[in-house]
C-alpha cells in the first residue's frame, strides 16, 4: 500500500503547546484497485520524534490496519 501524507495539522492548547495533531493521508495499492483516504489524530507524545514523512506513513500504516481488524 503507498501511503502520501497530505498534510500536517496542529492543535494546540492555551499555552500554545501542541496538544494534538491529525496525519490526513490517501493511499492505493500499486493496481490502484483500493483507495482509502482520512486522518490519524495523535496525540502530541505520540507526534513528538515521529514528525518525519517515513515515522508518519508507517505509524499511518499501522493504524489503518489495526482498524480493519477490529470486530
Amino acid at each position: 500500500m503507498n501511503i502520501q501524507i497530505s498534510t500536517v495539522t496542529m492543535r494546540y492548547d492555551a499555552d500554545k503547546n501542541v496538544s494534538g495533531v491529525q496525519v490526513h493521508f490517501s493511499g492505493s495499492n500499486d493496481g490502484r484497485t483500493i483507495n482509502i483516504n482520512g486522518y490519524i489524530p495523535l496525540s502530541a507524545e505520540e507526534y513528538a520524534g515521529n514528525e518525519s514523512l517515513t515515522a508518519l506513513e508507517g505509524i499511518v500504516k499501522q493504524q489503518v490496519a489495526d482498524r480493519l481488524l477490529e470486530d
